[in-house]
């Protein structure tokens, strides 16, 4: 039988998030998307792990990893998959930035569809739009996937023509990050390269899936800073995220591949 609520709040199915919930007024908050196989989360310790970490990021106490899955088998069918979302904020509070002293955390879990994609961003490869809007430093903020989202909704806007299938975002320096949603790899030779975040970007759990199993590629993995000068002389680009695993990137501003096949190996790689 199918369930017909997607979302919810507090481990309710009528709940209403509070105007005065810190995720609405501040973007005082975490999330994290992933796949739901058979009521199942795909790659939940990861997920969970980045989560209570995200959530220490911003001195918020992460729920336990028992009441969240007690929230997705709530929500989600035995015999469908999905996608999940799950949305940690810091609670209530008054009007001003002062986090309160105590707060119980907000906890949404929302159900929906799996992305269509077409079938030539797998075979063939994607084109990237170069975004003109720039992400700016925060270190302490730097690969946490809160909510203060803007700037990747900024950049997003920036274009409409379906032959882009993410955009390019560089910060203040010039330096590539990552996509709008979705992280970045470059290949020069033996070397699998993807950006430092040290300072700004999402550190995406398939991003550390990959390089993970670099080695089994017999490639050496490396965290620097790139230019995107330096990214168009990659011998390979490819992007990556928890809903498609990995998408060979063809052509960046004036800058076209001849088809590679690194996104294919990681698909198969990072889905065993």
């Amino acid at each position: 039988m199918q369930k017909h609520h997607n979302y919810l709040i507090n481990g309710g199915h009528d709940s209403a998030l509070c105007p005065l919930d810190r995720g609405l007024s501040y973007g005082d908050g975490v999330f994290r998307t992933f796949k739901v196989i058979e009521a199942m989360p795909t790659d939940w310790p990861r997920h969970y792990q980045k989560l209570v970490a995200d959530c220490g990021a911003l001195g918020i106490v992460c729920p336990s990893p028992e009441l969240l899955m007690r929230d997705i088998h709530s929500l989600f069918d035995l015999d469908e998959v999905a996608v999940a979302k799950i949305i940690i904020t810091r609670g209530l509070g008054e009007r001003g930035y002062a986090p309160p002293a105590v707060t119980m955390p907000t906890r949404i879990v929302v159900k929906s569809a799996i992305p269509q994609y077409p079938e030539d961003h797998f075979s063939v490869g994607v084109a990237l739009h170069v975004c003109t809007t720039r992400l700016s430093y925060q270190p302490l903020l730097a690969g946490v996937k809160h909510l203060n989202r803007l700037e990747n909704v900024l950049a997003r806007a920036e274009w409409s023509d379906p032959l882009y299938a993410d955009g390019l975002m560089l910060d203040a320096d010039g330096h590539v990050i990552e996509c709008t949603s979705a992280n970045v790899f470059a290949r020069f030779g033996e070397t699998l390269c993807t950006p430092s975040l040290s300072k700004c970007g999402i550190a995406g759990v398939t991003r550390q899936k990959i390089m993970d199993i670099a080695h089994y590629l017999k490639l050496q993995t490396v965290v620097a800073d790139i230019t995107l000068e330096h990214l168009l002389t990659a011998d390979e680009v490819m992007i990556c995220n928890s809903m498609y695993g990995a998408w060979q990137v063809r052509s960046v501003a004036n800058k076209t591949w001849d088809k590679g096949g690194l996104a294919e190996k990681v698909r198969q790689l990072i889905s065993v």
